[in-house]
């Protein structure tokens, strides 16, 4: 499945264009930061296997004023590059490949 184009920006890892989303509001769960936020990764010219990669941050928008660190540009070409030699291939169809970075996340009580 294809990501939705708004809101999502551009970004190229090693000389390929990727097209990257975080979601704007967060999930019930990430709003009350007991599960950490997420974001998601394709390919832009052949858009095919979803990577899907969880932080180890609340979503910058939940709902307790729980500080939060933006998703920054580096941290997404970061987890595209490691996806790729854990064997991630953008191209390919298939589900979605899920990049947990999510250690050291600790939900909110």
């Amino acid at each position: 499945m294809a990501l939705v184009r708004k809101g999502s920006r551009q970004i190229v890892v090693d000389g390929r264009v990727y097209r990257w989303r975080l979601r704007g509001r967060p999930t019930y769960f990430q709003g009350l930061a007991w599960s950490p936020c997420t974001f998601a990764v394709e390919d832009v010219d052949t858009p095919g296997m979803t990577l899907v990669v969880t932080t180890d941050q609340p979503h910058p928008s939940n709902w307790i004023g729980r500080e939060a660190e933006a998703v920054l540009p580096s941290d997404v070409s970061a987890a595209v590059r490691l996806a790729l030699s854990e064997g991630w291939t953008p191209t390919l169809p298939g589900s979605a490949f899920h990049l947990d970075q999510s250690a050291g996340f600790t939900p909110s009580s």
